[in-house]
């Protein structure tokens, strides 16, 4: 089928030394025949992704960027470890194969996991697909329904107790991306002053902890070639941390563009959120509301939030832009987007009253 996704060509620059790594990894694995083929993901602005495609095994390769990082940025032990504990109690996570610590290798950490074959939803989905409203709105249900299995994890059982800080996740999470825009501001984007303040003084204590994804998307999980409604498999836990599930039902609203939102957030749109059959991002809530039993009487704060941190997402790489720390034209017009944004924060505050 011609809507499972696939990797392409390896990026001029990015290109593995894949005699060291067949040697490696045949030392872990012995029963790997051939030597593999390799090709590259596309998607994704962190973490280089690659298939391995050997004569009897389907494999991915998951390795940091070239060039200096930011420390405890693009863990590749920290990464692998998370689903190699998670894997038991939350099936939706790929195998586990080998991590590589060896910088004699390829001069960074590495990690190799089993690969899932399947549908990746990105902005579109392909027409082979067929999709009425009633499977878009079961496709849907049935991404929420992952998200709140992995929120009801039983995170001790899976030896994950100490991936997170304790109480005070909220607050720790609005100082950091706080200090974050202060740190990426160029002169042409608002400051957010109003918005940060807001989200200081408005900060709630965690509903609760468990694991939460961090980066929970479309694009972060596989769909059955077999029965595209179907979830089979959840990716890029680079983020993953034991936190309060509210923010990040919180973050992945704030990439769910709607039919009706204006032009500017439409455009930027990265998922199919806005077909016929799609749950608005109200019924989202009060969908995960009623599945899980939790409360909140300030939930603009968590909607606010996920905004914001996307704002401050989008002024790094626009940053990296400014300054030209890279050319890609794509990123020039990012600083229209932090207004946007921006102005979507100011309204949602004063519609909540809390202004």
């Amino acid at each position: 089928m011609t809507a499972i996704d696939q990797a392409g060509a390896v990026r001029p620059g990015e290109e593995l030394d894949i005699a060291a790594v067949d040697r490696w990894l045949k030392a872990q694995d012995r029963s790997l025949l051939g030597q593999p083929t390799i090709t590259q993901y596309s998607g994704g602005a962190s973490n280089w992704t690659y298939r391995l495609e050997y004569r009897n095994r389907d494999l991915i390769l998951r390795r940091p960027p070239a060039g200096t990082k930011a420390a405890g940025a693009h863990d590749m032990a920290r990464e692998y470890f998370i689903q190699k504990n998670l894997k038991p109690v939350y099936p939706m996570v790929p195998d586990t194969v080998a991590l590589c610590q060896d910088p004699s290798v390829i001069g960074c950490d590495f990690y190799v996991m089993e690969r899932i074959a399947g549908i990746i939803p990105r902005a579109n989905l392909s027409r082979d697909l067929d999709f009425t409203a009633p499977r878009v709105r079961e496709l849907c249900l049935n991404v929420l329904d992952q998200l709140i299995a992995l929120h009801q994890t039983d995170y001790q059982a899976s030896g994950l107790d100490s991936l997170g800080k304790g109480a005070g996740y909220c607050k720790r999470q609005v100082d950091g991306w706080d200090a974050r825009y202060e740190k990426s501001l160029t002169w042409n984007v608002p400051r957010f002053r109003s918005v940060r303040a807001w989200l200081r003084t408005n900060t709630p204590e965690d509903s609760r902890t468990c694991i939460i994804h961090n980066d929970w998307r479309f694009d972060n999980v596989v769909l059955s070639a077999r029965e595209p409604t179907q979830v089979i498999g959840v990716l890029d836990w680079e983020l993953a941390t034991l936190g309060d599930p509210l923010m990040d039902l919180g973050t992945m609203l704030a990439y769910w563009v709607q039919a009706d939102d204006n032009f500017m957030m439409r455009a930027a749109r990265r998922q199919p959120t806005h077909l016929p059959g799609m749950l608005s991002r109200r019924e989202v809530v009060d969908y995960y509301f009623g599945k899980t039993g939790l409360k909140t009487d300030n939930w603009v704060f968590y909607e606010v939030f996920g905004l914001f941190r996307l704002a401050v997402i989008i002024q790094q790489i626009y940053y990296r832009y400014h300054h030209k720390q890279t050319k890609n034209p794509a990123f020039g017009h990012f600083w229209l987007m932090v207004y946007a944004l921006h102005r979507r924060c100011r309204r949602l505050i004063r519609r909540s009253g809390r202004a």
